[in-house]
Formats: structure tokens, sequence, C-alpha cells
């Protein structure tokens, strides 16, 4: 059976980033945490297993990413700390979600970036 699509809420209505006054030093480091997180290619496939998988235990995403469960739990403990994984305790086993969608929007968008990138360099090299 083929999963819903998901739903990715929107970030509310803001003013576009031309038109906002210089990130202060605060909110840079705190986007620079965001970003430093998903500079992670470990970090990134174990998201993507998340999105594939819906809501997998540990030993689910080792299995998926190729890990041992150490690594991989070691990763988990970042993201969730980071809070942008939950945690779900069932009987002996946890589960784990990403938080807000709007991270998978991100891990597209910078896919897409990365893809349309390498297509273009391609046709320019034919």
């Amino acid at each position: 059976m083929a999963k819903p699509p998901l739903k990715l809420p929107a970030c509310p209505p803001r003013a576009p980033l031309t038109e906002r006054p210089l990130l202060g030093v605060a909110l840079a480091s705190e986007l620079a945490q965001v970003f430093e997180v998903l500079a992670s290619d470990t970090r990134l496939r174990l998201l993507h297993a998340l999105v594939l998988l819906g809501d997998p235990c540990m030993s689910d995403l080792a299995g998926a990413v190729g890990m041992k469960p150490q690594a991989v739990s070691n990763q988990l403990r970042r993201l969730v700390d980071l809070g942008i994984l939950s945690t779900r305790r069932h009987g002996t086993h946890i589960h784990y979600a990403i938080v807000d969608p709007r991270i998978i929007r991100m891990m597209h968008h910078g896919l897409c970036l990365k893809e349309e990138t390498r297509d273009h360099a391609q046709v320019n090299a034919s």
C-alpha cells in the first residue's frame, strides 16, 4: 500500500530575505546549527530513511542505512537534542519521527539544487 503524500506546512508569511535586516549574530548562529546538522551525509541519509520508513525504530534505521546500531543511535541522539526528531517508546523499542516536516522541504530543495546543478554541468560538458 502506497503512503499518502506528505503535507508540508508552509512557513508563515514573512518579508522576503531582500527586505529583512541583516542577520544578527545570535540568529545567524542558530541558523548555522540547522545547516551544520544537515551538512552530515549520515544524518541526511537517516532523515531520508525516516521519510521513507515513516516511524521506524533505531534498528530499522540502522538496517536501512547499513550502519551499526550504536553509530545510528549517536546520530539520532544529536537530531533529537536539536529538536529535529521526536521519540516514542513502543515496548522495548524507541521510534523516531521528524518533528517539523519543513526539514523535509529543506532536504528536497537541497537535493533539487544539487541535481539541477549536476544536470546543467552535464549539458554544458556535452
